[in-house]
């Protein structure tokens, strides 16, 4: 808001003719009845069953908002933003690691505070108030339990012929969990260099590029692969109707397995058309109604501190997370070079 009441004058006396109805706050479409939600694949469910269904459906009832959902790959999400940044569409961004924080760069969000977020550690919400973690999350791979008698352990297994044009990873740059691929092995093998050294052999098994990591389990569960990257919540809620998918983490020959935290980060977009319904979505999100029902329902782990989840969903995930060593990125490293780090990783692969 200006500051300036000299600025708020002229800007009132801008809109008094009803012809000028895009001014900021006064025409119908700001006015509207709806919020426009861009959001990275996840957290909506293949048959209406996903978190994002119940708490859209719950919202919708409780304030008559209705909400408008588009869904893509992280980057993408974030890149589509950017295109709209001089004429915004939508009023929420959720996406994840680091292309929340790219979008933060990039100024595409603005700062709001919703209610809920100081039960949300400091390590999963922006510093400078720009976005919050809606949903914990964690990196994984998943694999076909029915053509495999066990899940495979380390990366080096990948090499094995028997998954030549039956392993896929989404892109690295485009989708999130395909950019975590990269994340994790750098890792993993101990640096850049030696990450995009394995995953140049990784290669001659790997089908192709995803834009949608979301895709990719559908295809495992079914056969055409025999293991895919993926994410936790995604795929924990996937299982639920796809009996043959089974998830695991990858660990460097001779080591534990590893991931790092992947969590559906919220912001409201900068100039976001309908601010107002955004505010009150991010709050309904953050909601303790609505964040426990992220394991019950959305087969995720809650982003406020003060919600201890005992169900069915939230006890099977303690277990599959036991044993697996969780470390933290340097996320403001990545941030500055995931454009060289993905540039390498097409000049080693090929993509």
């Amino acid at each position: 808001m200006p500051r300036n009441t000299l600025k708020i004058a002229v800007a009132v006396s801008l809109c008094v003719t009803p012809l000028l109805t895009a001014c900021g706050g006064t025409s119908a479409a700001s006015d509207a009845k709806v919020v426009t939600v861009y959001s990275a694949d996840g957290l909506k469910g293949e048959n209406g069953d996903g978190w994002y269904d119940e708490i859209f459906k719950d919202f919708e009832k409780q304030t008559g908002i209705k909400v408008k959902y588009v869904e893509g790959g992280s980057g993408e999400m974030v890149q589509r933003a950017v295109r709209e940044k001089s004429n915004p569409q939508a009023d929420v961004l959720v996406t994840l690691p680091p292309f929340i924080q790219q979008a933060d760069s990039k100024g595409l969000l603005q700062k709001y505070t919703p209610a809920g977020a100081d039960q949300v550690s400091g390590a999963d919400k922006a510093t400078d108030g720009t976005w919050t973690s809606v949903v914990n999350n964690y990196f994984g791979f998943v694999y076909n339990k029915k053509q495999l008698s066990q899940a495979p352990t380390t990366w080096d297994e990948l090499l094995d012929g028997k998954y030549k044009n039956k392993l896929q990873y989404s892109t690295p740059g485009v989708a999130g969990d395909g950019t975590a691929v990269l994340i994790k092995a750098i890792h993993d093998f101990g640096g850049k260099d030696q990450a995009l050294a394995y995953l140049k052999k990784l290669q001659s098994n790997n089908v192709g590029p995803s834009a949608s990591t979301g895709k990719l389990a559908p295809k495992v569960d079914k056969g055409e692969l025999l293991v895919a990257n993926g994410d936790v919540q995604m795929n924990y809620a996937q299982s639920k109707t796809m009996p043959n998918l089974g998830i695991w983490f990858p660990a460097k020959q001779g080591g534990r397995p590893t991931t790092f935290a992947l969590p559906y980060a919220a912001g409201l977009v900068t100039k976001a058309p309908h601010s107002a319904n955004g505010k009150k979505l991010l709050d309904f999100m953050l909601g303790l109604k609505a964040q426990q029902q992220v394991s019950s329902i959305g087969g995720g782990f809650s982003a406020r501190q003060d919600v201890k989840a005992t169900d069915a969903n939230a006890t099977a995930l303690t277990k599959l997370m036991t044993g697996v060593e969780i470390f933290e990125p340097d996320w403001s490293d990545i941030d500055k070079n995931l454009t060289s780090y993905v540039e390498d990783w097409q000049s080693a692969t090929n993509s």
